[in-house]
């Protein structure tokens, strides 16, 4: 049986499974085991729900993002997928509930998906399906197996033709670029500039006059930083030359790739620059998105790390958490080949003026910087945010940083993980943002 109808047959009306007290009873349990998290609305959004399924109501989107979470009459469903988030969190948060509480349940409640309404759902019993699967299988003859079999290669050659249509992806993008996440810099008229972090790059001039190599100075990021190191070691930099140039990492061209489509999906026009390019007349006039490694940040690290909770440690290739002193190394920079490796990758958002907003896709190095790019292109990357965060307030969206651990191999990411997500200090960052 197809497991979608199974699901249906094993659904029942939240009336012939509880009675009004022993619902309620259990909303109360649900609650009280904190499998609900931090935030009042998870709460608030499971009482709403059974309230109207004990009464009949099915109520709509609208009614669930005013009633429930407080936003305004005019809050555009169409536009602002923050009710849809907030009931996949809390149909999640069900199903781990059950995992670990009221295992011998005969009933569970569950929200069917598309729905905004409660039901319960029958415990399944594994044993009688697999016998009722293998029955059926064993009354297949050589005939009926050749048809399926058939049949199957059809269905498959229809599927890749429709996916080379591509609806899919495109879906994922409209889904992604209207996350609430994503919403503090494409909601608006705000023009958006993209600032790629790069590396200035000078010539070393030998005997004849010539260039002999290129190098990168740590200390020296700009043409005014090399025109300041002249003046002051002439005897180290007279032979250094300004070449107009800056490099950028491999990494950067996959984040682009992944980032720019969600950009360009709010119809605003998206200007580029490099950040050693930027000015605080640009952070004041534009929503800044930033793509590069930590150590390229520059003039935004000091707004960056201003109300976080984390600080760089003894290289760029380091982050400390100042609550748990735990430190965060990058081992990604000189990897032995076939060894495997650890990266980080940083995502933080938070307000750049009263109109403007920063949000910044880092890296210590490529593998943090790929996989945080991909993170913040993929809905459910995006939703496991918005859980790790779990407050109260829209605030969270709007102001916070996060860390991925990221695993390779070489130059294959083969895993990486959610270790750290935590709420920005506003004030903090204020009051660094005054003389912009």
């Amino acid at each position: 049986m197809d497991p979608i109808d199974q699901t249906r047959l094993s659904m029942r009306n939240i009336n012939e499974a509880f009675s009004n007290a022993e619902l309620l009873a259990l909303c109360e349990r649900i609650i009280a085991s904190g499998i609900l998290g931090r935030s009042k609305y998870y709460s608030a959004l499971l009482e709403y729900l059974i309230r109207c399924s004990l009464s009949g109501k099915y109520p709509k989107e609208i009614e669930l993002a005013v009633e429930v979470l407080g936003r305004d009459e005019d809050f555009d469903v169409s536009a602002d997928s923050t009710v849809r988030v907030y009931v996949h969190q809390l149909r999640k948060k069900l199903n781990s509930y059950y995992e670990s509480c009221e295992l011998d349940a005969a009933y569970r409640i569950i929200i069917p998906k598309g729905q905004y309404t409660i039901a319960a759902q029958v415990k399944e019993h594994p044993k009688s399906i697999n016998s009722e699967s293998k029955a059926t299988k064993f009354s297949f003859g050589l005939n009926t197996g050749l048809l399926v079999l058939a049949t199957f290669l059809l269905m498959a050659n229809l599927i890749y033709l429709l996916s080379s249509n591509q609806p899919n992806p495109l879906s994922r993008l409209e889904a992604a670029s209207s996350h609430p996440v994503w919403q503090s810099v494409l909601n608006d008229e705000e023009p958006i500039l993209l600032v790629m972090g790069d590396y200035y790059i000078f010539g070393e001039l030998n005997a004849n006059g010539n260039i002999a190599r290129m190098v990168r100075e740590f200390n020296v990021n700009s043409r005014t930083d090399l025109e300041d190191l002249q003046f002051t070691d002439f005897e180290r930099a007279e032979n250094y030359l300004d070449l107009d140039l800056s490099y950028m990492p491999e990494g950067s061209a996959f984040a682009l790739s992944k980032i720019i489509p969600i950009l360009q999906e709010s119809g605003k026009t998206v200007n580029m620059t490099m950040m050693s390019d930027l000015t605080s007349a640009d952070i004041r006039e534009n929503h800044i998105v930033y793509i590069g490694y930590l150590s390229a940040l520059e003039k935004l690290t000091d707004l960056t790390f201003a109300g976080s909770g984390l600080s760089i440690g003894r290289s760029y290739d380091e982050l400390l958490n100042t609550s748990t002193e735990e430190y965060y190394t990058s081992d990604a920079g000189l990897p032995e080949e076939g060894d495997p490796f650890k990266d980080y990758g940083m995502f933080s958002t938070f307000p750049a003026s009263m109109n403007t907003q920063i949000v910044l896709i880092s890296g210590m190095r490529d593998a943090g910087l790929m996989h945080t790019a991909q993170a913040l292109s993929d809905l459910q990357a995006l939703n496991d945010l918005v859980v790790a965060i779990d407050n109260d307030t829209d605030e969270a969206l709007a102001s916070f940083e996060a860390l991925y651990e990221v695993f390779g191999v070489d130059r294959l990411n083969f895993d990486a993980n959610l270790i750290y997500a935590e709420l920005l200090k506003p004030n903090q960052i204020w009051s660094t943002l005054q003389p912009l």
